[in-house]
Formats: structure tokens, C-alpha cells, sequence
């Protein structure tokens, strides 16, 4: 019997990672998101309306980049690319070699969680 598909409302991304507490700290400082909740195990940044979680995976592994592993990386924009990249590299991001594109700059969060650095649109 065909339907309406229950629609879902989308609370959060979940990013696994051996310290939640740090990459929270790390998020928190470069979205300007407030830590809503911070133990061992998990944790949680959020500005009221998106949120990114933060779960405890001791042994997890960074994929290669470039490489066929990666399975997402988050997108974030800035008034100015080069200037947020050198603060974030400041608070712990390190930047890869492979850059596979202009405008944006991939950098890598403390544990290797790929991100890009946008510019705001013109």
C-alpha cells in the first residue's frame, strides 16, 4: 500500500573519534557552537539548531587522503579563507598535501576528520 513517507527532522551529524571532549573543544571553537554536553564517551556542540555529536571510538583510524576510503567530510564558510585557515591550523587542524580544488582549502581536524574551508559566496 503506497503512502506518505514519514518525513524526519535531521538533529545531528555523529562523528566517530577517540577524544569527544577535544574534537568538541576544537568544533566548538571554530563554529562558535556552544559545548551542550561533554563527558568521556560523548559529547555535543550545537547553536539551537544544528548540532554535531561526538562518540568515542578508541581504535578509530583516519582514512587516506587522497583516497577511496573517506566517507564525508563537513563544509564550513568563512568571510575570509586564508586568515580561518591559519587559525585553525593554530588550534590543532593540519592541512594536506593534495588540494583538489581553488577557492576552498581541505584541512584535517586534530584526528583527521577531513573539512573544507569555504568562501562565502559572491
Amino acid at each position: 500500500m503506497a503512502g506518505m513517507t514519514t518525513i524526519a527532522k535531521f538533529l545531528a551529524v555523529t562523528i566517530d573519534c577517540a577524544e569527544p571532549k577535544k574534537l568538541a573543544e576544537f568544533y566548538s571553537k571554530i563554529t562558535g557552537f556552544e559545548v551542550q554536553y561533554a563527558e568521556d564517551e560523548y559529547a555535543g556542540i550545537g547553536d539551537g539548531t544544528v548540532s554535531i555529536y561526538f562518540g568515542r571510538v578508541p581504535d578509530r583510524k583516519p582514512a587516506a587522503w587522497p583516497g577511496p576510503d573517506k566517507q564525508f567530510h563537513l563544509d564550513f564558510r568563512v568571510p575570509d579563507v586564508e586568515k580561518a585557515v591559519e587559525e585553525y591550523l593554530e588550534l590543532g587542524a593540519t592541512k594536506p598535501e593534495f588540494q583538489p580544488g581553488q577557492g576552498w582549502i581541505v584541512l584535517a581536524d586534530p584526528e583527521g576528520h577531513l573539512f573544507c574551508v569555504c568562501p562565502e559566496r559572491s
